[in-house]
């Protein structure tokens, strides 16, 4: 396996992102999760990354069980980070790091990033001394290496870049239909980090499987290029810029960790047929107006919607009415408000919770509106 040219305790360029793990019954499937991990590991890639709040705390637990546990340390490297909702106060962030290390079982974490951060939640990291707590913790070995994700506009990066010099690694939501978008600036973005010489870790390469079940006129382009699956030219675009480190793929089954290995095992950069495709790619999207939600569920997992609205199952419904007008798109969106406390769209009150962390700045309030007006009449 290939070194990473940027660190060299990272092989390859892949990583396997936790985010999205395999589930049974609401529980993370540990027989499918083990079998995707060592497979992971077998093909010589060691890169996992989670986060507290990923699968409601489960992540980080089936990291412990499924791979370190299972694992001499040396053969993985683990992501963790620090994020918003779990700290108020400087004397909270040490022992939230600890019961993070416990929840993973492992006494160290190779990168830890402070999570998400924006134009909002990067004033409460520095008044709670954040990034220098983090830098105390790499001094006693408990962190390898100190980084960021990030979520906003390329000044907000360039602005905290330029005040935290000491930022190893930049983690970014990078694929291509992102990379012109005016909301995400992917491009912007990539490039402030080439301006400070930060390596870029990728999130996001199949905008939340987006990039995967795509349009019929869109995968008809891809199709007739004769290669690879939807996933492997979205990985590949993202893997194609020079100062990527590390291209994330969330996987959930081992039919998708096949089929990624494939892609980023002997990785070629998308050729300039390929880069054209997926460019028209782009254009089809553009042309349907889809609501561009990569289901990370932050809007309801860390919000805690006071109506019970299921806000990423409700775009999944719009976009595919709004892609595909089958007739029984309705049916879907009956399922996602079917149980007990599931409002409606139209029972949003407006608060504004979703939004204010939504990694993708959507207009959630405006979008509910669109929502109820196509399936509740």
């Amino acid at each position: 396996m290939i070194q990473n040219p940027f660190f060299s305790e990272i092989h390859g360029n892949f990583g396997f992102g936790c985010m999205r793990l395999p589930m049974k019954d609401g529980r993370v499937d540990y027989d499918e999760f083990c079998r995707m991990a060592d497979a992971f590991i077998a093909s010589g890639l060691n890169y996992f990354d989670t986060a507290h709040g990923y699968i409601g705390g489960q992540s980080e637990t089936a990291i412990r069980d499924c791979v370190a546990k299972r694992h001499d340390r040396s053969e993985f490297l683990l992501t963790d980070k620090l994020t918003t909702p779990y700290f108020n106060k400087e004397e909270d962030i040490r022992p939230f790091f600890e019961s993070q290390l416990k929840a993973c079982g492992v006494e160290y974490f190779d990168f830890y990033l402070m999570h998400a951060q924006d134009r909002n939640n990067y004033q409460k990291y520095i008044r709670c001394r954040a990034y220098e707590i983090a830098l105390q913790l790499k001094a006693e070995g408990k962190i390898r290496h100190f980084g960021i994700s990030f979520h906003d506009k390329a000044e907000v990066l360039d602005m905290i870049l330029t005040e935290h010099p000491e930022i190893e690694i930049v983690q970014i939501q990078f694929n291509y239909v992102d990379y012109e978008d005016a909301s995400v600036e992917s491009r912007k973005v990539y490039e402030v980090c080439e301006k400070h010489g930060k390596p870029v870790i990728v999130m996001e390469p199949v905008k939340g499987g987006s990039l995967v079940n795509l349009p019929d006129e869109a995968d008809q382009i891809l199709r007739r290029l004769n290669g690879g699956s939807n996933a492997s030219y979205a990985l590949r675009f993202a893997a194609s810029f020079p100062n990527m480190a590390m291209v994330l793929s969330g996987m959930s089954n081992m039919e998708q960790m096949e089929d990624n290995l494939s892609a980023m095992r002997d990785f070629e950069p998308l050729s300039d047929a390929e880069m054209d495709a997926v460019k028209r790619v782009c254009d089809i999207f553009r042309s349907l107006n889809l609501v561009l939600c990569t289901g990370c569920r932050y809007c309801v997992d860390e919000s805690q919607c006071p109506r019970g609205i299921r806000i990423p199952d409700m775009f999944s419904s719009l976009n595919a009415h709004e892609a595909f007008h089958n007739w029984n798109t309705g049916y879907y969106y009956n399922n996602v408000i079917t149980g007990e406390g599931h409002g409606k769209a139209s029972a949003c009150i407006r608060c504004g919770k979703c939004e204010k962390v939504c990694p993708q700045h959507l207009p959630i309030r405006e979008l509910l509106k669109k929502v109820a007006i196509t399936f509740e009449g």
